[in-house]
């Protein structure tokens, strides 16, 4: 018969793409996380893992059972949640499921807030690369709320967060930032080797559609996979990047304008149905602090 316990160690290994490392996290040896799948492919009948020198893939059996193991684990948080609440023990457990760009400069003022109010109920955080993939992720019973942009076809509850900023940074010698502008159209850098995402990072295709619009393609000078190197990369003098107006810290090293015509993105929270107790309070205190966090990056 297949144990909660199996669907875990699944599930683990999985994300976290080797039984190394999912035996490390689940603190088992790594023979006990063997022993455990292999129990559970013969309670399903199928390989559901494919072993190999570098880790674990998943075989189409394993797709298919993947997002119901994910709902399975999410019930049962939920059930955990449920229950210990109703005899005013620890609240319980909240995944939430966002991209880089929103971790990096929403977020933490949302958890900040959560934790002070809630301080038993602790929170998973999974982060992704793109919308899309993030939007899938959360399908598949990831998380119990997404943060991002609009999703497309999506059939559960939405909420609007609001409507993020993107700004231009460049180095503090940069003539755009000696002559103290405020605005540039993206035309006028059609010319400038841009410091660029990676074609997995979402932010890629914000800018590459911007540009577009101005009828242009941007050249590059470096790709980055990390968020947070854009804003750093383009203080050093390396290009212009465009970031989300809300990363920028304050004490930037470098200098930010506004892009002309304005590039911007709605961004809101999403469930698969209406959200629990947990999601509900979580996502009266995410607008709350977004809402502040967006307007004051907005002016």
């Amino acid at each position: 018969m297949v144990s909660l316990r199996q669907i875990e160690y699944l599930v683990t290994v999985v994300e976290e793409g080797s039984f190394t490392r999912a035996a490390a996290q689940l603190h088992v040896t790594q023979p006990a996380l063997s022993h455990q799948i292999q129990a559970l492919e013969r309670s399903v009948g199928a390989t559901l893992l494919e072993r190999a020198s570098r880790g674990a893939h998943l075989t189409p059996a394993g797709r298919a059972f993947l997002p119901h193991a994910r709902a399975v684990l999410l019930d049962a948080a939920r059930a955990l949640s449920a229950a210990r609440q109703s005899v005013g023990l620890a609240g319980g457990e909240l995944r939430l499921a966002t991209t880089y760009s929103i971790s990096l400069g929403l977020l933490p003022a949302a958890l900040r807030l959560w934790s002070r109010r809630h301080p038993d109920v602790d929170v998973r955080l999974h982060e992704h690369r793109h919308a899309d993939e993030l939007t899938r992720a959360m399908a598949e019973g990831q998380a119990d709320l997404a943060i991002g942009p609009r999703p497309s076809d999506w059939t559960g509850p939405i909420h609007t967060l609001g409507i993020e900023n993107f700004v231009i940074v460049v180095s503090r010698d940069d003539p755009l930032a000696v002559r103290r502008a405020t605005e540039v159209r993206l035309g006028e850098l059609r010319e400038r080797r841009w410091v660029h995402y990676a074609p997995d990072n979402g932010l890629a295709d914000v800018l590459n559609a911007a540009c577009a619009k101005a009828s242009f393609q941007p050249g590059i000078a470096v790709r980055t996979e990390q968020t947070a190197s854009a804003p750093v990369l383009a203080a050093a003098g390396l290009g212009p990047a465009m970031v989300p107006a809300n990363i920028v810290p304050d004490g930037y090293e470098g200098y930010a304008l506004q892009p002309s015509p304005a590039v911007h993105r709605e961004l809101t929270a999403y469930t698969r149905t209406v959200p629990d107790a947990l999601g509900k309070a979580f996502l009266v205190i995410l607008q709350e602090s977004t809402r502040e966090r967006l307007s004051r990056s907005a002016s």
